[in-house]
């Protein structure tokens, strides 16, 4: 149709119609889409302070009134007056006494234990136990990779989240971090237990694949190497890291250093028993996963905690009052090290149970004069201070 019309048309009508359809496509196309007209969250726009709409020039700030403390904080910096220095240096060990069934020993008196610094016997003088509060982290695996909705390693780790809460005492304070890509902080420190519920309701469609164990722990570990008292972190998930930028023995070092006790519940152990028995698990797969168990093994016992890895959830109540078994009735140890050198060096602790008199191992028995056995669980070294330049 549109060519018979041109055809009728004569030749100046039909120039003058096609320079004005190209010039108005020219024009259309450098209009391009119209843009949306409101503020971003990820940029908000900056508005300006001119014409109608435009928002109230920022005032001007007035001269602060000078502090008197001004003066004593200047000669504070530049060195002026008396300073302090001390050479002293105290190391403190939580150690743990548990039996064969993961109970606590208590009534362990402080001249039955002795602690070896790189082989050498140190004073203890320091000795304290009985129950308190605790400070935790649950640091929680939640990836796409293992926890999609509904699926196995889903409900694996909120049956392991919401368990464990029940068995907290209200005087506890707990955060929770939630993991993939990068850490999440879902909640901070709070005894207020709508605010732990709140954050882990978010814990419902995961988002990436990835799972950055490594500088996960890490980071919480150092922000809770500042906190005094009880504290410790319970991490659940695979143990499996993917893309962290720290490596496996930089990831030791540092747990090390921050001296917070790392207490791990390895998931998804019933899906790979499961996957097993049937062949569908290959060699480098299986492979991955007894790594993965090694690493959160060697975490807790490096840092004076300790790991389970549950087939069912009914061993799960066992394992949450063994966790608050060793958390809450704990023996805190101090000594103040021969080996006085600010090198930075780690060096190695070793705790022991011993008779004072023969330097025997300790014989525990139960009312009955037989002989219990028992695992001593503390921290296996700490990294010494540098002397300040």
């Amino acid at each position: 149709m549109k060519g018979i019309v041109m055809r009728n048309l004569n030749q100046p009508v039909r120039l003058l119609l096609a320079i004005l359809l190209v010039v108005g496509g020219f024009v259309f196309a450098q209009q391009g889409p119209k843009k949306e007209t409101g503020d971003t969250v990820a940029r908000p726009r900056v508005k300006s302070t001119e014409g109608p709409g435009a928002l109230p020039p920022k005032p001007v700030e007035q001269e602060k009134i000078p502090s008197k403390l001004k003066k004593a904080a200047e000669e504070a910096e530049e060195g002026i007056g008396p300073t302090f220095t001390s050479d002293a240096m105290t190391v403190n060990v939580d150690v743990a006494v548990l039996d064969n069934r993961g109970r606590f020993i208590p009534g362990i008196p402080p001249g039955n234990f002795r602690i070896l610094e790189d082989g050498v016997p140190q004073r203890v003088n320091g000795y304290a136990t009985g129950e308190s509060p605790m400070t935790i982290a649950m640091v929680i695996e939640f990836s796409a990779r293992y926890q999609q909705y509904w699926s196995w390693g889903w409900q694996d780790t909120l049956q392991a989240c919401y368990g464990f809460l029940e068995t907290l005492q209200p005087e506890d304070s707990v955060a929770v971090v939630a993991f993939d890509l990068r850490p999440e902080i879902l909640s901070d420190f709070s005894s207020n237990r709508q605010d732990t519920h709140e954050a882990l309701a978010r814990l419902r469609i995961p988002g990436f694949s990835e799972s950055n164990m490594f500088d996960t722990l890490v980071d919480v570990a150092d922000r809770m190497s500042a906190i005094e008292g009880r504290k410790a972190i319970f991490y659940i998930g695979s143990g499996i890291d993917t893309f962290s930028r720290l490596t496996y023995d930089e990831t030791r070092r540092k747990l090390q250093t921050a001296s917070v006790p790392i207490y791990s519940l390895g998931t998804l152990q019933a899906m790979r028993e499961w996957l097993d028995s049937r062949m569908a698990m290959g060699g480098i797969d299986r492979l991955e996963f007894l790594q993965a168990d090694n690493m959160l093994r060697t975490f807790a016992r490096e840092t004076g905690g300790q790991a389970w890895f549950p087939r069912f959830f009914g061993e799960y109540p066992g394992i949450f009052a063994q966790l608050s078994q060793a958390l809450r009735n704990t023996y805190t140890l101090a000594y103040s090290p021969t080996n006085t050198a600010r090198d930075g060096k780690f060096r190695k602790i070793k705790v022991d149970l011993v008779n004072p008199q023969t330097g025997d191992p300790l014989r525990i028995t139960d009312e009955k004069g037989k002989n219990i056995k028992y695992q001593i669980i503390a921290k296996n070294g700490y990294q010494a201070p540098r002397e300040v330049e």
